[in-house]
């Protein structure tokens, strides 16, 4: 497995490796060709009503965490989950791309936990 980074889409790309946002929505105020990136998978993303639930509050962190686990299992997140987990192993390195301000209470931690089969920080 090859390592994986976290990084704010508005930050400027250096050697980041493979390029994946992973937010439903495209981040507001950043061009595609700014973004650079290899690739949206917005299907791996929480749903739209878990993100809206959520709204970044942390208090609700580790509701967040447990519900977006248990819907990366589901149907409708499960072979974007299998096709990230494909795209880590063939690459050096990943970073996963976010457009939150938060940068220790984001989808991002989440999935990075799991591809990595560790616990979520602050949970």
């Amino acid at each position: 497995m090859g390592e994986i980074r976290l990084k704010r889409i508005y930050s400027p790309a250096d050697d980041d490796g493979y390029r994946i946002l992973v937010d439903r929505v495209w981040p507001r105020g950043i061009s595609k060709d700014r973004a650079d990136l290899d690739l949206w998978l917005k299907e791996v993303a929480p749903s739209t009503d878990l993100r809206k639930d959520w709204g970044h509050d942390v208090a609700t962190w580790p509701r967040f965490v447990a519900s977006y686990q248990a819907e990366l299992h589901d149907d409708d997140h499960a072979e974007a989950l299998a096709t990230l987990r494909e795209l880590v192993s063939e690459h050096d390195v990943v970073t996963l791309l976010y457009g939150a301000h938060d940068t220790e209470h984001n989808q991002a931690v989440v999935l990075r936990s799991v591809l990595l089969d560790e616990p979520v920080p602050g949970v």
